[in-house]
């Protein structure tokens, strides 16, 4: 394994991190090719074509190829970036609420953010403030945002502004005459006879005034923003700009993110969704590029292909986006985009990067035990022999542990390593060891060694029960050992856990260094009101008074 490289000389300090978007400039800097075709393979050679998003300059996902750029392995190259230039600029769905807040905001004409002088001046002073916070940053966004979607007139430019809303991923509404009918209503729908003539759908839209706004002519919007009034935003004009919440260049993930899958029943591969997607989105800016050059003669074609591109490249970035069209989906019920990745169980968070297991654990069903006190758990002997605890040796122990050396590996209570603390001897492992060997080790213990006994009677350890929703979901129980195969707990312990005995499972962590304020007895009542947790329940109710009644 490769050791990182750290050099010595220089010492730096972080001040501090910022999460920015990502803007059209920076994605080109940080990748390697554009891509311009569609086409993933060559037809004559079988080989991933140049230009496509399988380029070799993305990167290797094949052990006995090597990186077009690098030259590195499969195993020592994590691939490279490209991107895809989008033929006219879409919504990234993911922002698309920001997007709506940010033009509720803003005039529509020129867009300036809707406050009067007086208060642009009162909250631009405030946001100056170096050491604001940014719950105080977003209490304030909140108020403009209020203020200025309340504003129907500009104050800069006098221009009307209505109620801005989303309308699906394809385009924004703006209710722009809600708040003032009459003539300026009927001079807007005489401007859009030839649109409604070709497209009749829009005609309900536009005889009430609602004006679709698609991704281009929000873009231009977002571009007029003064630079002044970026701030009121709570945005930044070099880090965060507005515009860059608009799609108008697609980064194309290295070929390692999304590898091809080589079917051992039929001939080829089986490509990854994202790469399905990209080449996807390659092959409809071509198609949008010659739907864009004939605009003039068929407007409606440019309109659908555009949406098309809309709906894709959402589908590429959260497959489960409602506004996204079931004929799009085709055959395939389930596409699995970046965000389909990242969340729930198998993301790549919880299902990769999160800890799974941990040592000296044991996991099985759990039975009930009324013969067993409120803070015992019974732990099969099978598990004792497992789990083991180191002990230190003293004067006070020596005599015991070294009876559990001799019982050895297999017999309880009896212990599995000894290690000195001194480097006499290596750490010894007893499991395959005979009885005269045992006996040996036995004799050589000092004070200071450490014997890994068996889990013992009266051992603290934690009993847990996912989820672990509070507090009470994990506690420390006293051991007792028993020659069955279920963790056993008394049932008037099974509320905190929320447990039942039809076949549930719990975990047990064979230490616990928090026994004074994880112990059950510590436990009895819950911390949200003080109701008893561990009392007598249900059955248990029942069957004590069946028992004991006359």
């Amino acid at each position: 394994m490769k050791e990182q490289f750290y050099n010595q000389n220089v010492t730096k300090k972080v001040s501090h991190v910022t999460f920015t978007v990502l803007s059209a400039d920076e994605i080109r800097a940080a990748s390697h090719m554009r891509v311009t075709t569609k086409d993933m393979y060559n037809l004559e050679n079988r080989k991933p074509a140049d230009g496509g998003v399988l380029d070799p300059r993305l990167g290797t996902c094949r052990k006995n190829e090597s990186c077009a750029v690098c030259g590195d392995s499969f195993h020592d190259c994590m691939g490279h970036f490209g991107y895809v230039d989008l033929a006219l600029p879409v919504f990234h769905c993911g922002y698309l609420n920001h997007i709506v807040k940010i033009l509720q905001s803003i005039c529509k004409s020129c867009s300036r953010v809707l406050l009067s002088g007086e208060k642009r001046d009162q909250y631009l002073n405030v946001l100056r403030r170096p050491n604001l916070s940014y719950l105080a940053k977003k209490a304030l966004r909140k108020k403009i945002h209020s203020l200025a979607k309340s504003v129907h007139n500009c104050p800069h430019c006098n221009a009307v502004n209505g109620f801005v809303k989303k309308g699906g991923l394809a385009y924004v509404l703006h209710d722009k005459f809600r708040f003032s009918k009459g003539d300026a209503l009927a001079k807007h729908i005489e401007q859009f006879a030839y649109m409604i003539e070709k497209m009749p759908e829009l005609k309900p839209l536009v005889d009430k005034g609602i004006e679709p706004l698609r991704a281009l002519q929000v873009l231009q919007l977002l571009n007029a923003i003064p630079l002044e009034d970026i701030p009121l935003l709570c945005m930044h004009s070099d880090r965060a700009h507005p515009r860059d919440l608009i799609l108008t260049r697609v980064p194309v993930p290295p070929n390692a993110l999304r590898p091809s899958v080589v079917s051992e029943v039929r001939a080829g591969t089986t490509e990854d969704d994202i790469t399905a997607k990209l080449s996807d989105i390659a092959f409809l800016n071509r198609d949008v590029l010659n739907k864009q050059a004939a605009s003039n003669r068929d407007m409606v074609a440019l309109q659908q292909a555009w949406d098309i591109l809309t709906y894709v490249t959402a589908q590429m970035i959260n497959s489960e986006n409602s506004g996204i069209p079931t004929q799009l989906l085709g055959s395939r019920s389930f596409v699995r985009g970046y965000i389909q990745r990242l969340k729930g169980k198998q993301g790549r968070f919880r299902g990769h990067l999160s800890g799974k297991r941990a040592n000296f654990t044991a996991r099985t069903v759990i039975s009930p035990d009324p013969n067993l006190r409120i803070d015992q758990v019974g732990v099969p002997e099978f598990m004792a022999r497992k789990l083991t605890y180191p002990s230190r040796v003293t004067s006070f122990n020596i005599e015991q542990l070294r009876r559990l050396i001799c019982n050895g590996a297999h017999q309880h209570p009896g212990a599995l390593y000894v290690e000195a603390h001194d480097g006499r001897f290596p750490k010894r492992m007893l499991e395959f060891s005979n009885e005269k060997f045992r006996s040996k080790i036995a004799n050589e213990l000092r004070c200071g060694d450490t014997v890994e006994r068996h889990l013992m009677d009266e051992d603290t350890v934690l009993f847990n029960r996912q989820p672990s929703l509070h507090r009470v979901s994990i506690q420390a129980f006293r051991v007792s050992v028993k020659p069955y195969r279920t963790l056993r707990f008394n049932e008037c312990c099974c509320t905190p856990f929320n447990a039942d005995f039809d076949g549930d499972e719990m975990n047990l962590h064979a230490r616990a260094e928090a026994k004074q304020l994880m112990a059950s007895v510590k436990n009895m009542s819950t911390p949200r009101n003080g109701e008893p947790l561990i009392a007598a329940i249900q059955d248990f109710i029942t069957g004590a008074y069946l028992i004991t009644c006359k």
